[in-house]
């Protein structure tokens, strides 16, 4: 069945972006400014839908009850330049409603991610053909690298993911706190691949277990290299939220670590707050057996996601991340500062340590010293390096 992609957007420009996208890799694309025309149509399973939610004769909500009603199975993907608070809660009640949402986004639309997203929903074969059709392509340097679930599954058994560190500095002290772990993919032809044009499609397909427990592995391997030299680094790894539904987890973790001899409280997972949502019992057995076992939990991208303060309070985290989005634009908006302001308050009320990423400037740092922040990160401190380079640098603040 040859797969259709329905665009349902009142928006030209969106419309045309989202249609040059979408053109090489589905060759059946629609558009409809006009819900109602569209809600004609009988769907299938292999049908793809991108609804905006913000339309003025139909909006979006009441496309995601029509389709309710008539069972589609259609996979459905949400997009929104409204409100990150609503695209949520429309995902809530379209799931609610037993259809099939697939990934939602805000506009404007990281264009790599979702081109990645579309590839992964081409079926194996028709994948292959399009990488095949796209490297040529590229060969001829008209083309960017666009990896295939094959492509992410070679990287990952060949050992082509690296890390990268971005330091985190102790703003009291200046002195240094850890460091971030950033997973690269060093491809063999086209070079260092950032995790923008591959983490989405690790999620699609599955393999963002693999692709964690090669990073996790790869980051406790140079934590021993470096308590060697007594260079004991703390460092902080992100945590896929299909990692945390595996509740082997905490245990191989702990027999990583009893292994190689290293401090689990050396070891920070994080996690983005948007995950908090799903499977909430499960996560809180993961969490606290983590806890348990001595690691660290972080709560990343705090402020852009939507944990309920129940919720913070039932989770043992020991360290709240202030999203960057707020943090960059503390200096210009009252409101981002008042934000970040009550992270600080709310996170050392709760016993937990704040770190505040995106951190570009000394005026940023400042007004983040002044309000009690206790961990810094951004491009103002350092970008992130190769273990080499991190073994040599210096903060100069």
């Amino acid at each position: 069945m040859i797969n259709r992609v329905f665009i349902v957007d009142d928006d030209t420009l969106t419309c045309n972006l989202l249609n040059t996208i979408i053109e090489p890799i589905f060759t059946h694309v629609e558009i409809f400014k006009n819900p109602r025309e569209f809600l004609a149509l009988t769907l299938n399973a292999e049908d793809i839908i991108l609804l905006d939610l913000m339309m003025p004769e139909m909006d979006g909500i009441e496309v995601i009850r029509h389709l309710a009603e008539h069972r589609s199975p259609a996979r459905l993907i949400l997009v929104s330049g409204y409100d990150s608070g609503v695209l949520h809660s429309a995902e809530t009640l379209a799931l609610s409603c037993g259809l099939n949402v697939i990934n939602t986004f805000t506009k404007p639309i990281n264009i790599d991610v979702f081109t990645c997203l579309l590839i992964s929903l081409l079926n194996k074969k028709t994948q292959r053909e399009f990488a095949s059709s796209n490297n040529d392509k590229a060969s001829q340097g008209k083309f960017d690298f666009i990896p295939t679930e094959q492509d992410l599954r070679d990287a990952i058994d060949n050992k082509q993911l690296i890390l990268y560190y971005q330091p985190q500095i102790n703003m009291k002290t200046e002195c240094l706190h850890g460091a971030e772990v950033l997973v690269r993919w060093l491809h063999p032809e086209f070079g260092l691949i950032f995790p923008d044009k591959f983490i989405a499609l690790a999620e699609q397909t599955g393999l963002i277990e693999q692709l964690s427990e090669e990073v996790i592995h790869l980051a406790i391997k140079q934590s021993v290299h470096w308590q060697k030299l007594n260079r004991a680094t703390r460092l902080s790894i992100n945590i896929s939220a299909q990692n945390i539904t595996s509740l082997k987890l905490p245990e191989q973790l702990r027999m990583l670590v009893k292994k190689y001899e290293i401090d689990p409280s050396m070891i920070v997972l994080e996690l983005t707050e948007s995950a908090l949502m799903d499977s909430e019992v499960t996560s809180l057995d993961i969490f606290t057996r983590f806890r348990l076992k001595g690691f660290q939990l972080s709560i990343d991208d705090f402020g852009t996601g939507y944990s309920s303060l129940s919720q913070l309070h039932k989770m043992p985290f020991t360290e709240l991340k202030i999203d960057q989005s707020f943090v960059t634009n503390m200096k210009q908006e009252k409101e981002s500062k008042a934000i970040v302001e009550t992270c600080i308050m709310l996170a050392h009320k709760l016993h937990m340590e704040v770190v505040a990423e995106g951190i570009e400037d000394k005026d940023t740092w400042n007004l983040l010293l002044a309000e009690g922040c206790d961990v810094a990160q951004g491009y103002y401190i350092a970008r992130p390096m190769p273990a080499d380079q991190f073994d040599k640098w210096q903060f100069k603040g």
